[in-house]
């Protein structure tokens, strides 16, 4: 079985996306250098992991097309407003999925929609 195993960023100002996604996050950032055709970053999350599993919802009628990767925090609200502080911006509050945690939604400082999940099996 196939599976997703990377994704890429866009930013029209990388060292801006770069310092917001180390601030808010921790993640590890590098330039690749003479890695090919065009500036690219590498990004370093967290422990390897090979794969990241995912969902599908029927889209309702003036919805746009998207994909959201939700990244998953210990803390929801430090995660809110570490990203209110570095320039993001929160399109969803908080919102409980029952039996799995709490979710929210927010654009980075380049535009790019992410979600945000807090795991809690008591959440309703």
């Amino acid at each position: 079985m196939s599976r997703p195993v990377h994704f890429d960023i866009t930013a029209d100002d990388p060292d801006r996306a770069v310092a917001f996604y180390e601030k808010v996050f921790g993640w590890k950032i590098t330039h690749w250098g003479d890695g090919g055709p065009m500036e690219y970053w590498l990004i370093t999350t967290g422990e390897s992991q090979p794969g990241i599993d995912g969902g599908l919802s029927r889209r309702t009628d003036g919805d746009a097309p998207a994909t959201t990767n939700t990244i998953g925090v210990d803390s929801l609200d430090d995660a809110m407003a570490a990203i209110r502080e570095s320039g993001g911006e929160i399109i969803q509050e908080r919102a409980p999925i029952p039996g799995v945690g709490w979710f929210a939604a927010f654009t980075d400082t380049e535009g790019n929609r992410f979600g945000l999940m807090q795991p809690d099996d008591s959440a309703a």
